[in-house]
């Protein structure tokens, strides 16, 4: 039944600054299940919530196998050991994005020290 939070596969595309390509393939993948009218697709309020999630899940650093198994836990809420399981995977990601963090700060000094160094050669030039 159509509702007025529905959007058009344009509208969401606009809403969420993606692709169509992008939208499709959600959908192809089954992250996504718009109704359809004809050719003619429509996202409700559980779509709308789903798109959130997986591209709050994408910008986490999540594959798209992980957030599939966490949209299935933000679809059975209430769980409390897909709770745990959550607890323990965002644990493990943090884990991983504090390390890719020091990884870039580390190269970022280097990068610095590279540049200030040839920055210096350069001034001897003259």
């Amino acid at each position: 039944m159509p509702g007025s939070e529905e959007l058009n596969f344009k509208e969401m595309c606009a809403r969420f600054d993606v692709t169509p390509r992008t939208l499709r393939y959600y959908e192809y993948i089954e992250l996504l299940s718009p109704r359809k009218d004809g050719r003619a697709r429509f996202y409700g309020g559980r779509e709308i919530a789903r798109m959130t999630l997986i591209l709050r899940g994408r910008r986490f650093g999540f594959s798209l196998e992980e957030i599939r198994q966490w949209l299935e836990i933000y679809d059975q809420k209430g769980d409390r050991e897909q709770y745990e399981v959550w607890i323990d995977k965002a644990n493990r990601q943090l884990a991983l994005l504090a390390s890719q963090k020091e990884d870039i700060e580390n190269a970022i000094i280097d990068l610095r020290a590279l540049r200030d160094e040839t920055a210096e050669i350069l001034r001897k030039m003259g």
